[in-house]
């Protein structure tokens, strides 16, 4: 009669695998490069190109009327589906206005078509008028600062959260949140429609605005 041992329990890990991340083009080349990365959801796709668009800087188009004088921004409204436009050095960020589609390669295709063209052209992709306009990193730093004191940590301290301002590079602006936000299911949410606008009013000349909360860390931290 044959006898068989256990097995061991197998462990299982969980592999956060980066996305667009590290030298995308080790190598230089003549050729304007595109790599697209639609987001998990299909909100949002991001185009990662081998071409500075706005060195040291970034810039948020809301609509298509916030696009004048900017020849991106204003061909890339010209495509059909296109709801907004985030252009940082040599990244760009759309949205688009049909919420309820996930496929994103037809409207890539146009968009890298533009991309390739304009570039290609080596004519000024952003209007002058929006660099010469910049506020200091300090002044942006410190209205940002002002509007998390006044306005965001107040609204979001009746969940135990708080938002704490990490680094402000040109205009592009990095947070945490902490907290009962840490985690929340809603934070994303929060994030997108309450801190932007608020950042985005309070201080208009601020670009990308980049989280860098690990959102997975803690048990029910909403509650902590």
């Amino acid at each position: 009669m044959n006898s068989t041992s256990p097995r061991p329990a197998e462990t299982r890990r969980m592999i956060q695998a980066p996305v667009l991340s590290g030298d995308l083009y080790p190598e230089p080349s003549a050729e304007v490069l595109i790599k697209a990365q639609p987001a998990p959801g299909g909100e949002s796709c991001v185009f990662r190109l081998n071409r500075e668009l706005l060195p040291g800087y970034s810039w948020f188009f809301p609509d298509f009327e916030s696009a004048a004088g900017s020849p991106l921004a204003e061909a890339l409204f010209s495509l059909d589906d296109v709801e907004t436009v985030l252009v940082m050095e040599s990244m760009l960020t759309v949205t688009r206005k049909d919420k309820t589609l996930v496929d994103w390669k037809p409207l890539a295709r146009e968009i890298g078509q533009v991309l390739r063209r304009l570039v290609e052209a080596g004519q000024p992709l952003i209007g002058e008028r929006i660099l010469a306009e910049m506020p200091s990193e300090e002044a942006i730093r410190e209205g940002i600062q002002r509007v998390i004191d006044s306005e965001v940590n107040p609204g979001v301290a009746g969940h135990g959260g708080r938002i704490s301002l990490l680094d402000v590079r040109g205009n592009t602006v990095t947070i945490q949140m902490g907290g009962g936000c840490q985690g929340c299911s809603a934070a994303d949410l929060t994030l997108k429609q309450g801190i932007h606008k608020a950042f985005r009013t309070g201080v208009p000349a601020v670009g990308a605005i980049l989280d860098e909360t690990d959102h997975s860390a803690g048990l029910n931290p909403y509650f902590s």
